[in-house]
């Protein structure tokens, strides 16, 4: 189903990014637009799937999570369990039932998988990857890459501009 969102939606949009608690009332406000169209455009967009939740965004280093990693992984395509090939995607959905994995990706290139994964300290990432990434069947092996600094991370979507408030 395509949907063409329009000045107002994106404005919506780009404010529920900013700050999923604001009102509505306080959305019509800074837009300038009737209350009743905030409401019926934000329900609107998550009937369409356009909003798919509102959560928190915590803070990792207030909980104790400072340390981040992103793992590539390679698939051996000639592993079998009970007689079927193991896929890429398979061992992906796998692979995220771990607690301290926040998201993996099938990709393209050299690897298959890109995992991204946050832990208390580097020993936390090894005995993660030896312990417990490396026993699922079907992956051939890992490059761990440990995060040093974090220049930039979001959830926004770059389509969703922020748009001049008046």
């Amino acid at each position: 189903m395509s949907f063409k969102l329009d000045d107002k939606d994106l404005s919506i949009l780009a404010l529920i990014q900013e700050d999923s608690k604001l009102t509505a009332n306080q959305m019509a406000k800074k837009i300038n637009i009737p209350i009743t169209t905030v409401f019926a455009k934000i329900k609107r967009m998550e009937e369409l799937g356009i909003i798919k939740q509102y959560r928190a965004i915590l803070s990792a280093e207030k909980l104790n999570l400072t340390t981040a990693a992103f793992i590539l992984a390679a698939v051996s395509y000639g592993s079998k369990v009970e007689g079927t090939l193991i896929t890429q995607r398979e061992v992906a959905e796998e692979i995220a039932c771990f607690v301290e994995v926040q998201e993996v990706h099938v990709i393209a290139g050299d690897w298959d998988l890109l995992i991204k994964i946050r832990a208390e300290n580097v020993n936390d990432v090894g005995k993660f990857v030896v312990d417990k990434l490396r026993r699922i069947n079907g992956l051939q092996k890992t490059l761990t890459c440990m995060v040093f600094e974090t220049v930039k991370e979001t959830t926004s979507l770059p389509r969703i501009v922020k748009k001049q408030l008046v």
